[in-house]
């Protein structure tokens, strides 16, 4: 249930209101913007009396909301949500570009891919360290040595860090991690997604192979619902009959996902497709349709990659794509189709 506060109500008011929903053991959300403020209420609102709280003073409205998340809904909260870390924006009309190798292999190769993709426009890098893999005979990726690397090469850079979580074990390492990203496999473990909300980081969160868009709002209203409401969803490609392509991108994920909600949506072009070629126009899709940023797997010998090396691009690759991807976003946007 959304309640709608009036223009003109005092904080005291506001506060009164707040502590007798409460009393109803509902959970208040509080949402202030410039069109005013918005109260959002979690749990069994049966027992109140709906005639009673529209003919109150300081109430501008009260509207049923059909959906079972409420903090993640663009009817609770009307502006764009920007999530900022590090001096980097998600969010609020640009288009951010995030990139690095899948799973980061040495010091040396960390450092060097951060360096070239900061100068080819990158905004920030990513690097995995703890990698979920369908064979346990993969590379699962260098652990806490990883993220080491990564933070130093986070240093050397300059640029805010990404890098996938997998166990509520592993979250003290991740203490200068800026962005904790939540992958695919894990969007429904609700153990880890309760503990992030505890925190006060922005969650990457991925939509999950097979994942409707409510599915994946739900899992964001699971952080949220702990009171952190830094969540950024990615669109990483769904599992469908076609296996041409690793997955199927599913493009129409950006706009709907931000007529449902006001939290940013990037996408990832590299595990969307599983193939190196098909990342630029895939990123540039995304770009067209209003993506608020692309996460792109970059590698300087992806034929040697020990993770995902047929999805990877150079850092020369990829320094055209960020360019032409830019420029479709900001022609788009000057034609106001976003």
């Amino acid at each position: 249930m959304i309640v709608q506060i009036q223009e003109n109500a005092r904080r005291e008011q506001v506060n009164n209101l707040v502590s007798w929903l409460e009393s109803f053991d509902l959970r208040v959300r509080v949402s202030e913007e410039l069109a005013g403020t918005t109260l959002g209420l979690v749990g069994d609102t049966g027992r109140l009396d709906i005639d009673q709280m529209r003919s109150m003073d300081i109430v501008e409205g009260v509207e049923a909301v059909r959906e079972p998340y409420i903090s993640a809904s663009r009817k609770f909260r009307s502006s764009d949500t920007v999530i900022r870390t590090n001096g980097v924006s998600i969010g609020g009309g640009g288009l951010t570009m995030i990139a690095g190798p899948c799973s980061i292999e040495s010091e040396e190769q960390i450092l060097s891919i951060a360096l070239k993709v900061k100068d080819a426009g990158a905004d920030m890098l990513r690097g995995g360290a703890f990698k979920p893999r369908s064979s346990p005979y993969s590379f699962q990726g260098l652990g806490a040595e990883g993220l080491k690397m990564l933070l130093a090469a986070k240093k050397a850079a300059g640029l805010p860090v990404v890098s996938e979580i997998m166990d509520l074990s592993q979250l003290p390492l991740f203490e200068e991690v800026d962005v904790i990203q939540v992958g695919a496999r894990n969007m429904q473990n609700f153990e880890i997604l309760r503990e992030l909300g505890k925190i006060r980081r922005p969650i990457l969160l991925k939509r999950g192979l097979s994942s409707t868009f409510e599915e994946l709002l739900l899992s964001a209203e699971y952080i949220m619902a702990g009171g952190n409401e830094e969540v950024i969803l990615c669109e990483r490609g769904i599992r469908t009959f076609e296996t041409h392509t690793r997955n199927t991108l599913d493009i129409s994920a950006v706009p709907i996902l931000k007529q449902l909600s006001h939290l940013p949506v990037i996408v990832d072009p590299s595990h969307a497709s599983g193939i190196a070629r098909l990342v630029r126009p895939l990123a540039l899709a995304a770009a067209a349709v209003g993506a608020d940023g692309l996460m792109i797997e970059v590698h300087n010998a992806p034929e040697l990659a020990l993770c995902d090396g047929p999805q990877s691009i150079t850092p020369e690759a990829y320094e055209e794509v960020a360019r032409a991807a830019r420029h479709v976003f900001g022609n788009v946007r000057a034609c106001g189709e976003v």
